[in-house]
């Protein structure tokens, strides 16, 4: 399968004086990479790998226009000429490849999330209206700074010109301050800028009308909206295709680019990077409804992670281009290997949030939990071929493992993994199991393709012993034997029918008609496991150790996991630690008053507690006295993440 394959797909389309050689988008997303607000080589270095890798046009995050929108700590800015030399070094950097480059011009209005020195500042919206999610009272925008920011959005295009880029894409997405302006929910205003439809998509077209004139006629002028808001008190579709028209007519703008959901509401961010439940491209009617209103080339965006897909949307008429961002996160060669036939190479997006969108929520930069090297251009991005070959051994074919192998093999060493199972993949075989996951599953299949094209020797059902590492004489071995699940000491554990997570998912044991989920780590795993049981007829209590269930995944996975555990009616009880257990009961204690609370007529309990390093063959080689490296769960149980960066590390470093 080939780029004849893929014909709509690696077809040029004109956007303006643009001619974008595919239809491979990077749309707009935020990487953390700016220099306290400053386009330098990290941002530069990861952009750029994405044109390499064969993107037909990549989309800038989002940039301030106007100072009254400072959103989070250091954001970029464009409302000076000071941000002209980063994006001209950008553009020429993504041109090299023949790729189109634009810029996102921003303002947040009240979705105020942060700000820049831990005071909340004044956010400015088209009316006083709160938003649900970060519970912010804006300030009505007055008049003369309504016509402030417009033209203010004028401006920071020029800039963009003048810093050679091929055009800029007005951010009204997500309920951010132009779709404040245009819902009739949230905008109030009674001047000429609200009321009536005429009136509240008059501050788009103004602001599409005074980039129109102030650069030339040619300039790419882009608008990013949600098709469906997705929200209680959000634009549904066909209002939303009503406005695009209406916009549309002006005639300023070169395309559309259409997503879903809101940032104002929980419910609605949810869309903003859609986790694994969503279906494979599902906002494509979305954008399909607004094509056929307005005629303007659409960009697509939502869970498209494979050519195959892509092409279908293309090809039915949907869309004319297709977002598609995470899958290049996580392979920034998608472009380069559908387009030379090695679509078996792809390494697929499995929307698990955790690296990228996860990254920026919690401060750090972009990344990926398969692709460790994303956002780590500068540290990684060139693979460097071993000085000299080595005989390595690597015990234990999990994420961790098989990256270090595949990594290793890659620079040249003679590499061969054993796994003492019948099947590759660790834990992930275990989190394939749970409801919604499968596509996490994808991580095996891909890091063994990457192993495979390495050279890497695999031998499976080998439990390795003394006399296995002694017969196979490494000169170094790498450690990924993994964890195993924790059963901590309380009262009645080997009396009441108590289970862990692991055996749940093996189908290795029999849970009871009413069942106590005791959860630690407040990950994936319990909650999980809660809607698999629940699924199946199961009465089930979730018990976290913690705020909320899954606080510590990322919060789009985490509360679209809530709403369905609500829905099965799963009783979630936050803030206890687990006391003990008996025949029929499950004592627990509140983390904060001490107090107990108490869990009757239980038939089994579940742990979801965390997990043990098996540290069997770190103690072997130790007293063989042979060089080896610990990487993953057997130093500490964290993460498919942290085993996959560990991985690449040691095999870049041997």
């Amino acid at each position: 399968m080939n780029a004849s394959h893929f014909p709509n797909l690696f077809s040029p389309l004109q956007l303006g004086d643009l001619t974008v050689k595919n239809r491979i988008v990077s749309t707009g997303h935020e990487t953390h990479l700016n220099e306290r607000g400053q386009i330098g080589e990290a941002m530069i270095a990861y952009h750029e790998a994405r044109a390499k890798g064969g993107a037909g046009l990549i989309v800038i995050e989002v940039a301030l226009a106007h100072a009254s929108g400072v959103f989070v700590a250091h954001p970029i800015r464009i409302d000076s000429d000071d941000c002209i030399p980063g994006y001209r070094n950008l553009a020429q950097a993504l041109h090299k490849y023949d790729c189109g480059v634009v810029a996102q011009l921003f303002h947040p209005g009240r979705e105020i999330l942060a700000s820049e020195d831990g005071t909340a500042p004044v956010s400015y919206s088209a009316s006083a209206t709160p938003n649900e999610r970060f519970h912010v009272m804006p300030r009505s925008m007055p008049i003369e700074m309504v016509e402030e920011v417009i033209a203010a959005f004028g401006d920071a295009a020029v800039r963009m010109q003048k810093a050679g880029l091929d055009g800029v894409e007005i951010v009204a997405s997500h309920g951010y301050l132009p779709a404040q302006f245009l819902n009739a929910q949230v905008n109030m205003r009674d001047d000429d800028y609200g009321g009536t439809l005429e009136n509240r998509t008059r501050f788009i077209r103004a602001i599409a009308a005074d980039i129109r004139k102030k650069t030339s006629p040619g300039f790419v002028i882009g608008l990013r909206l949600s098709g469906d808001e997705r929200s209680h008190e959000g634009m549904e579709a066909p209002e939303m295709q009503a406005a695009c028209e209406r916009i549309a007519r002006d005639g300023d703008l070169t395309y559309l680019s259409v997503v879903a959901g809101s940032s104002a509401t929980l419910a609605g961010s949810v869309h903003i990077a859609a986790p694994m439940y969503e279906n494979i491209g599902y906002t494509a009617p979305l954008a399909d409804g607004i094509r056929a209103r307005t005629g303007l080339p659409t960009i697509v965006t939502g869970r498209i992670n494979q050519p195959q897909d892509a092409e279908r949307i293309l090809a039915s008429g949907q869309a004319d281009m297709c977002g598609m961002t995470r899958a290049m996160i996580c392979d920034p060669e998608i472009g380069n290997k559908a387009r030379d036939g090695r679509v078996d190479d792809i390494r697929a997006c499995i929307a698990c949030n955790q690296a990228c969108i996860g990254h920026f929520h919690a401060g750090y930069p972009i990344s990926c939990i398969q692709n460790p090297v994303s956002g780590r251009e500068l540290a990684y991005g060139t693979v460097m071929p071993a000085t000299q070959k080595r005989r390595i051994m690597v015990i234990g074919g999990g994420p961790g493992g098989m990256k270090a192998a595949a990594t290793a093999a890659e620079r040249g060493h003679d590499v061969t993994l054993f796994e003492r199972d019948a099947q590759l993949g660790g834990q992930a075989r275990l989190a394939q199991l749970l409801p919604h996951r499968a596509e996490f599953g994808g991580i095996i299949t891909n890091l063994a393709r990457e192993m495979e094209l390495a050279g890497v020797k695999v031998r499976k059902q080998v439990l390795v012993d003394k006399a296995v590492i002694t017969e196979f004489a490494p000169d170094v071995v790498i450690v990924a034997s993994g964890a195993t699940p924790r059963w901590p000491a309380f009262e009645g554990r080997d009396s009441a029918h108590v289970v862990d997570a692991w055996q749940v998912l093996r189908g290795e044991v029999k849970v009871g008609p009413s069942a106590v989920v005791a959860d630690w780590r407040a990950d994936w795993i319990g909650i999980g496991v809660a809607e698999m049981l629940a699924q199946q007829g199961c009465s089930v209590t979730l018990a976290v150790n913690g705020y909320m269930p899954g606080q510590t995944i990322q919060m789009y996975v985490r509360d679209a996991s809530i709403a369905r555990l609500h829905k099965l009616g799963v009783t979630m009880v936050p803030y206890v630690r687990l006391f003990g257990a008996d025949e029929d009961t499950v004592y627990l204690q509140h983390l904060m008053s001490g107090e107990p609370v108490i869990c009757e007529g239980v038939d089994t309990l579940v742990l979801a507690q965390g997990h043990t390093p098996d540290t069997s063959v770190e103690t072997m080689l130790r007293a063989l006295g042979l060089p080896h490296h610990l990487i993953g769960d057997c130093i500490a149980p964290r993460t498919a993440e942290e085993a996959v960066l560990e991985g690449l590390r040691i095999g870049r470093a041997l």
